[in-house]
């Protein structure tokens, strides 16, 4: 699919959260873009329980806009299989109707970013997003996750679950993520960074 052009445009905005399928993964750092999606879901007064296209989704309306909530249930590192999927099936144009929230193990826990394109610093879920649509040009809501101290695994701490602790930064976390993608959606994501990217609810900066 690399190379393809989208050029439809405006028919449906696909907002996808990553995470692992599966209660044992449901509190994880791992799993906060589906988190943020049952947010939103919540919000939208609607469910996300329709599978197909290998994730399970939900139809809203946020504004005057049709949104498209999907939890990818491939896995996290086949992210993309599904989300190719989504985007031939709804004729998604990604640079303009394509949300991604996903953790961040490169910044501070409980902060947010939001950027318009960019890499994958080495988030396997976005490897396979990027690597099934052949385009860097989508919007991406980043929720940090990196303690205040040195993480020695990685892959063992995206997976292990939520501290008691933690509880409160994640909740007010789901809550920004959750209005960030709403003003993505309504008001465009230069007005949504210009809003969002700042302080975190902990009080560190999400400047990376």
């Amino acid at each position: 699919m690399r190379g393809t052009t989208f050029l439809n445009s405006g028919l449906m905005k696909l907002i996808v959260g990553l995470g692992n399928p599966g209660i044992e993964y449901q509190f994880t750092p791992h799993n906060l873009g589906f988190l943020t999606v049952d947010r939103l879901a919540e919000r939208l007064k609607t469910t996300v329980d329709n599978r197909h296209s290998r994730a399970v989704t939900g139809r809203a309306k946020i504004g005057s806009e049709e949104v498209l909530l999907a939890k990818p249930e491939t896995f996290m590192n086949l992210s993309g299989l599904s989300v190719r999927e989504l985007v031939e099936k709804y004729e998604v144009a990604p640079a303009t109707d394509l949300i991604v929230v996903y953790d961040e193990l490169d910044l501070p826990f409980g902060t947010l970013r939001i950027r318009p394109r960019g890499g994958t610093a080495g988030h396997n879920g976005m490897e396979s997003i990027l690597g099934a649509l052949g385009t860097e040009e989508f919007v991406r809501v980043r929720l940090g996750i990196a303690p205040d101290h040195p993480v020695r695994d990685g892959a063992r701490y995206v997976l292990a679950q939520f501290k008691k602790s933690q509880y409160e930064t994640v909740d007010q976390l789901l809550d920004i993520a959750a209005d960030a993608v709403t003003t993505i959606v309504t008001d465009g994501a230069q007005a949504a960074m210009n809003r969002f990217n700042r302080k975190g609810p902990n009080g560190a900066e999400a400047e990376k």
